[in-house]
Formats: C-alpha cells, sequence, structure tokens
C-alpha cells in the first residue's frame, strides 16, 4: 500500500510561484503514474498534470507553459513548480498515485489549498 504525503500549498498573489511536492510512502513501486489533480469550489476534480509509467507527461491545456511537473529518480516524489499563477488556479490541489503492482488502483494526498489572489 502506499501513502502520500503532499505539502508546498500556500497563498500567492497573481504572477507569483509555489511549487507542491508530493512523497510516496509505504511500499511504492518504479512502474508507476504519478500526477496532481484540483478541484475548485463547485466544480469537477481535473487533471493538472501527469508524469505517466513511461516518463510521459501530459499538461491540461490551462497550464501549459506555466506548471512544470518532475518526478525523482527513485519515481517516489513528484512535484509541481506552478508560475505565472493566476486566481483561477485557485483550488484544492490533489497528488495521485497508480501503479502497476497495486492493479492502477488511484491513491489520492489529502489535498493542498492554493490560493492565487488577485
Amino acid at each position: 500500500q502506499v501513502q502520500l504525503v503532499e505539502s508546498g500549498g500556500g497563498l500567492v498573489q497573481a504572477g507569483g510561484s509555489l511549487r507542491l511536492s508530493c512523497a510516496a510512502t509505504g511500499s511504492p513501486f518504479v512502474i508507476n503514474t504519478m500526477g496532481w489533480y484540483r478541484q475548485a469550489p463547485g466544480k469537477q476534480r481535473e487533471l493538472v498534470a501527469r508524469i505517466g509509467s513511461s516518463d510521459d507527461i501530459s499538461y491540461a491545456d490551462s497550464v501549459k507553459g506555466r506548471f512544470t511537473i518532475s518526478r525523482d529518480n527513485g519515481k517516489t516524489t513528484v512535484s509541481l513548480q506552478m508560475d505565472s499563477l493566476k486566481p483561477e488556479d485557485t483550488a484544492v490541489y490533489y497528488c495521485n498515485y497508480r501503479d502497476i503492482r497495486l492493479g492502477w488502483t488511484d491513491y489520492w494526498g489529502q489535498g493542498t489549498q492554493v490560493t492565487v489572489s488577485s
């Protein structure tokens, strides 16, 4: 089983930056997918960025060019560098983890709040 520990949320002004980190603990497996989702008030949870098991990277159109996702060599930690933040980026951000050993079942962090003021 895997537990996800998130950090890095906070309050910033528009145009500022934040860096989110998520550490997978327990028994993470190297053949995994890790990413970040977010959910704004009254809206559905949406994919922000993801690194696949083959190191393929996907971004939501709304964050392309502003956010950068990365993963450590051991594939146990994923980070999201968020630059040029906009008020519409305000949401609770959730770390997501899946691996082949666990049958690609979704594991979620508890969520970390990101608030961007204008």
